[in-house]
C-alpha cells in the first residue's frame, strides 16, 4: 500500500491547491495533529505542510525525510516563523516565497525552490501581499509539481542567518491592540508609519 499525498493546513485559503492536487493524486487532508501511527497506515509518498498551526515532530521529519515539504510564504532564511509577510515589511527584509524540507528547527530546511518578489510599498497592502504571495507560492509548487511528487528535485541548505518572529513577537509589537480589517487594508507605508517604522 501506501503513496500519494498528506496534506497539512488549518486554513481555508489552501484548499484550491489541496484540490488541484486531487486531480492528480490520491491525496488526504489532516489539520490535527501529525502522528506515526496515521503515517504507518497511509504511508504517503510526500507530505506537504501549508499554513499548518502543528509542529511537526523531529521523529515524524525522520521517519520521512525523503518526502516532507513546506511552503512558506517568505524569502528564507528571512522571516520564518509567525507572519512573515507583515515582518518583511516592518524590518524591510527581502520578500518572497520558498519551498522547503522539514527540518528540526522551525522553517530551517533546506530550500528546494524559491522565488523573491517585490512590492511597491505606496500600493501594496498587507492583505494584497499576503494574497500575491500565496499565489506565488502555489504556482511555485504547480510549475515543480512532477519533480516535488517525484523527489528528484535538488535541495541546498539556507544561506545567512536571516530573522525568526514568535507569535509573541507581534503581541509584542501591538501592545494589546488588535490588527483589524482596516490595518491589512492601509498600505504598508501607512501600516509602518502607525507601527513607528
Amino acid at each position: 500500500g501506501g503513496g500519494g499525498v498528506l496534506f497539512l493546513t488549518n486554513n481555508i485559503n489552501t484548499l484550491p491547491l489541496f484540490y488541484w492536487i486531487q486531480e492528480r493524486e490520491t491525496v488526504s487532508i489532516l489539520s490535527s495533529k501529525i502522528d506515526i501511527k496515521l503515517l504507518r497506515r497511509l504511508q504517503p509518498k510526500l507530505i506537504i505542510g501549508y499554513n499548518y498551526a502543528h509542529i511537526v515532530p523531529t521523529e515524524i521529519i525522520n521517519f520521512l525525510s525523503y518526502s516532507i515539504i513546506n511552503l512558506h510564504i517568505s524569502y528564507l532564511p528571512w522571516n520564518r516563523g509567525a507572519y512573515p509577510n507583515l515582518w518583511s515589511f516592518l524590518q524591510d527584509t527581502p520578500k518572497g516565497v520558498t519551498i522547503h524540507k522539514m527540518a528540526k528547527g522551525l522553517d530551517t530546511g533546506d530550500i528546494i525552490y524559491q522565488r523573491e518578489m517585490f512590492f511597491d510599498e505606496d500600493k501594496e497592502t498587507l492583505a494584497s501581499s499576503h494574497q500575491k504571495l500565496n499565489d506565488a507560492v502555489v504556482e511555485l509548487f504547480k510549475e515543480h509539481w512532477t519533480e516535488i511528487y517525484g523527489g528528484t528535485y535538488k535541495t541546498y541548505p539556507q544561506r545567512g542567518k536571516g530573522t525568526y518572529h514568535a507569535l509573541k513577537d507581534m503581541k509584542n509589537l501591538l501592545h494589546e491592540r488588535h490588527i483589524d480589517e482596516l490595518d491589512y487594508n492601509m498600505t504598508a507605508i501607512e501600516f509602518k508609519k502607525l507601527m513607528g517604522g
